[in-house]
């Protein structure tokens, strides 16, 4: 019998890679191409929908290749993606109107101000579990349709349609047949009630958005066509976007079970079953993932903007190191923090504070403190803005998390991940398998074509790779707490807010 596989495509900020994976779970090739950035104004951030797809179709034949397979011995396709990244296509000639606009794009923060200060904003939130921010998909498709003339018109017309970066691949990789989207990715645009699991009337009526642009919404474990392009034959069979996939690559399907993905920012996402817990403390809710012909499993979810990318600011501004890894036996020098605590809201705060006008702070700072103590300092920002979160879920959903499951660049930090096994007092895990997003996507595609025939099979080839047990007293723990909350009400109130 020929060998199966299922490949992953994984559609990132900066990169496109297509991996295969056997049943084991187990990588077997990989084929990466990056992408362009745009950066054309201060805070605008932009892709080329176009390029990406070109280069998902130079990826597939490099990918099979290097496993030394053909297309007829893929079961199945995945798809994860960067979340909330827009695009408007033309629906006839499928050029895109513009670039797309990225989830880190801040232009809509003066509409989004005036949204959320206007009639019904309250209801737009409690329907779609999201806070009013630039973050989301729908205010930044708003934006796009009154600033481009004419594109309303033709998207009430129909002539144009818009998606999330998976809807953009699916409807290329199926030959334009298939304009759908998932629930994981639906429930990051503000527009789709995720009780109903449907876009909703009223948000779309609150941010005049036309019905007739949208995708349908799909389970994210099901179908979604087959492929007819890049891989010509092979059943599309899941879609998530990258930090549901990573949950379910991170094989936490029961009620409880949490992972931080720890990368740029870091995501932090708890499985709170078929209930849907609203957040009453700075979380977002969000749909966990969704089998065709079962409820959804639904999701508290922490978004933290600066975890990795602070170590890369003391890295390339402050210049004090010169590799990422060195942060690590840098901190390492001293014992302590000295006193001193950085709070990084280079960009404001995200969860579970929601503080745009925030910008970040170093306190503390006495002739004592050493670059050993303010990278002691880097590092501990991350632990405390995980257990800002992690309280917050724990509040929120009443559970109490007893494990983390920990993936993403900065968990080779073992310093960083014994620091966030002491301020969380709860052990810490890093799975052997550390392409978790990916893995999640071909895990879920498998599932959904009997490659893998239930959860309990995937969670079998879940394996531990490193454990960090709490050290830390439980007195200097709560100190040490009390003194980030104090240094993180500093940030607070910096900039005024437009209007």
């Amino acid at each position: 019998m020929t060998e199966k596989y299922v490949v992953a495509i994984d559609q990132g900020t900066t990169s496109t890679r297509c991996i295969v994976f056997d049943r084991r779970g187990q990588l077997v090739s990989l084929a990466q191409q990056e992408h362009k950035q745009y950066f054309p104004r201060p805070g605008w951030v932009e892709h080329d929908a176009t390029e990406i797809w070109r280069n998902v179709e130079r990826l597939a034949p490099r990918v099979l290749s290097r496993a030394g397979i053909g297309l007829d011995q893929v079961a199945a396709l995945g798809i994860t993606n960067q979340r909330e990244t827009t695009v408007i296509w033309d629906r006839v000639t499928g050029v895109p109107v513009g670039r797309a606009i990225i989830w880190q794009d801040t232009r809509t923060d003066a509409l989004v101000h005036s949204l959320a200060a206007g009639t019904g904003a309250s209801e737009v939130s409690a329907i779609s579990g999201l806070p009013f921010s630039t973050y989301f998909s729908g205010p930044r498709l708003r934006w796009m349709l009154d600033h481009t003339p004419g594109l309303r018109e033709r998207a009430e017309r129909g002539e144009v349609i818009c998606g999330t970066m998976e809807t953009w691949l699916i409807w290329n990789l199926t030959g334009r047949a298939q304009h759908v989207t998932d629930v994981t990715n639906a429930s990051r645009t503000m527009l789709l009630d995720v009780r109903t699991l449907d876009w909703s009337p009223t948000a779309l009526d609150f941010f005049g958005i036309p019905h007739a642009m949208l995708p349908s919404v799909q389970p994210s474990i099901g179908g979604f066509g087959t492929a007819r392009e890049a891989f010509p034959g092979v059943r599309i069979g899941a879609a998530l976007g990258d930090q549901q996939a990573a949950l379910f690559g991170q094989t936490c399907f029961t009620p409880g079970e949490a992972k931080c993905t720890y990368g740029t920012g870091s995501f932090l996402l708890l499985n709170t079953g078929a209930e849907l817990v609203r957040s009453e403390h700075g979380l977002l809710t969000t749909v966990a993932y969704q089998i065709a012909g079962e409820p959804a499993a639904y999701a508290l979810e922490g978004s933290i903007a600066i975890t990795g990318s602070l170590v890369q600011w003391f890295r390339d501004q402050l210049e004090l190191i010169s590799t990422a890894p060195e942060i690590e036996t840098l901190a390492r020098t001293v014992a302590d923090n000295g006193g001193c605590y950085i709070v990084p809201a280079f960009s404001g705060l995200y969860a579970p504070h929601w503080r745009s006008e925030a910008r970040g702070v170093i306190v503390g700072l006495t002739s004592y403190i050493t670059k050993g103590h303010l990278a002691r300092a880097v590092l501990e920002a991350t632990a405390w803005q995980t257990r800002e979160v992690v309280d917050a879920m724990n509040t929120d959903s009443g559970l109490t998390m007893t494990t983390l499951k920990a993936d993403g660049g900065m968990t080779a930090d073992n310093l960083l991940m014994q620091m966030i096994a002491d301020v969380l007092d709860v052990p810490v895990v890093r799975p052997l398998a550390v392409e978790t997003v990916s893995l999640g996507a071909a895990y879920a595609a498998g599932l959904a074509v009997g490659y893998w025939p239930d959860l309990d099979g995937l969670r079998r080839n879940w394996h531990i790779a490193g454990q960090w047990i709490p050290a830390m007293e439980p007195a200097a723990r709560e100190r040490e707490y009390a003194n980030w909350r104090r240094a993180v009400t500093r940030t607070l109130d910096w900039i005024q807010p437009p209007g």
